[in-house]
């Protein structure tokens, strides 16, 4: 079901019952219209009366980390230290000497006990542990683990930000074959929910290596490969542009932005705050912390907007937004804020008038709506502000921060649409946004598909207009196309 000119015959656009068949040619829509046959020696494809629609992005990835988190002990419903140990101790067993033992998913903002090392090393003996929180800002290790990567003398063995980030790209270095098989199947997964392309926001080397894997196949997907710090110099040197595509990919890689993450996160307690957290006001980082001095930030945002290389910087806390803005405001330039979960009411505002894509991921304000009510209390109103930054004439872009949260869009636009999940009622639900507006931040502006578009595209089994936020979750994907190419289908030609 390839080819340089194809029918998608028999198909409904979102919010009609009227059928319609696309014709694409050269990967590009050229007519949108209805036939009651199909036309003799052209490919066709019947959609059997399925919607059509753009294909889905997912903004904020970290790509390797979703391709492990399938290989590693699921912590995500852990209520205390004491039980994520139990299930330590009953996978030890399972465990070879001489690996690690990687547990993924803890959340301790409301645990009844501290995660310290003492706990993890009466379950777990000599073996080496590292689990990871599930917001990838904090890891606890026992003492085996710290020998390992250098923390012997760590007091409790919950490590945060810089030292968690450098151990998680630690247990990252498997083989390039290995990963990029994982890789490899995980994109696959992805294109069956809708997926046509992803922000890559791995800490890594990205261009060279997607440059790499899509060489050798991987080709269920489109990326943006973003670039840190460590490697801006190199990026700039290469003359990689935000946007250009990168050499030896066929057009399915392109630069993307220079990520730089000034604040922590909620659930570890160190995003940046103007207030302080709740029972911590009398410590060391009460309000959060900030990881990058606001002249640094300025001076790295410039010298990647000199290179042509677009900012994206990590903002959880709301001073750590303000701060982020001054530095776009000073800079003169555009880019993203990634989270944008805590804003000032002064600052919603300023996001359209300096052109500041808000990069949101609205499932994290399920994820982390107990914890945010502890502790930003009396300040959540203010917490995940979907709808006020649309109303402000802000652009959105959504996404997951997978592992953080499920690499599916479809869980991405029910969380905004719905502000609920399980049952429960939903959070703030004056911050929901329409399914039009949540289809459109996911789909790089598009809600419809129009002549002249480019043949990214999914079909549906439901019509996400009008898809209760139950069925949104869960969307029946059929196809998805890249450029007018199946990289996923169940579809008979």
């Amino acid at each position: 079901m390839t080819g340089a000119s194809l029918t998608l015959r028999n198909g409904r656009l979102p919010g009609s019952d009227e059928r319609v068949d696309v014709t694409i040619s050269d990967g590009v829509i050229r007519q949108i219209g209805y036939r009651e046959k199909a036309t003799p020696g052209q490919e066709s494809v019947d959609l059997g009366e399925r919607w059509l629609i753009p294909g889905l992005w997912d903004n904020h990835v970290h790509f390797s980390q979703w391709a492990q988190t399938a290989r590693r002990v699921d912590l995500s419903a852990t209520a205390s230290a004491a039980e994520a140990a139990a299930i330590v101790r009953e996978r030890v067993q399972e465990t070879p000497p001489g690996e690690t033992l990687v547990g993924f998913g803890f959340r301790d903002g409301l645990w009844p006990d501290a995660p310290v090392r003492p706990v993890l090393d009466a379950a777990s003996g000599s073996l080496a542990v590292v689990l990871v929180s599930g917001d990838l800002h904090s890891c606890w290790l026992n003492s085996a683990a710290l020998a390992v990567h250098g923390f012997p003398d760590h007091p409790t063995g919950l490590l945060s930000e810089d030292d968690a980030f450098a151990v998680v790209k630690a247990l990252g270095t498997v083989p390039d074959a290995v990963m990029d098989g994982w890789v490899d199947t995980a994109a696959r997964a992805a294109a069956a929910r809708g997926v046509v392309g992803i922000v890559e926001m791995e800490m890594a080397w990205n261009p060279g290596d997607w440059q790499r894997r899509i060489a050798g196949g991987t080709d269920a997907l489109r990326v943006e490969t973003s670039v840190y710090s460590q490697h801006l110099e190199q990026a700039i040197t290469l003359g990689l542009r935000s946007g250009a595509a990168l050499d030896g990919t066929r057009g399915l890689a392109a630069m993307g932005p220079f990520k730089v993450i000034t604040d922590g996160s909620l659930n570890t307690r160190t995003a940046y705050c103007f207030d302080a957290y709740p029972g911590l006001e009398e410590t060391a980082g009460s309000h959060g912390l900030l990881t990058v001095p606001q002249d640094r930030l300025v001076s790295l945002m410039r010298r990647a907007a000199g290179g042509g290389i677009r900012p994206a910087v990590h903002a959880i806390g709301d001073r750590a937004n303000s701060l982020a803005l001054d530095a776009f405001a000073e800079v003169g330039c555009g880019g993203s804020i990634e989270h944008a979960q805590l804003l000032r009411a002064e600052d919603v505002a300023r996001f359209a008038a300096l052109g500041v894509v808000a990069s949101v991921q609205p499932e994290h304000a399920l994820d982390d709506r107990d914890v945010a009510d502890r502790y930003w209390a009396g300040r959540t109103g203010r917490a995940f502000v979907l709808k006020s930054l649309l109303d402000a004439g802000a652009t959105l872009a959504l996404g997951s921060d997978a592992p953080v949260a499920p690499l599916d869009p479809w869980v991405t636009i029910a969380a905004a649409v719905g502000r609920t999940r399980g049952g429960r009622e939903p959070w703030q639900p004056w911050q929901a946004i329409s399914r039009q507006a949540a289809l459109a931040a996911s789909a790089r502006g598009r809600h419809g598909v129009s002549v002249g578009d480019v043949a990214d595209l999914a079909v549906c089994e439901n019509d996400p207009f009008v898809a209760s936020v139950t069925d949104l979750r869960r969307m029946p994907v059929a196809a998805t196309l890249i450029a007018g190419r199946f990289t996923h289908s169940t579809l008979q030609s």
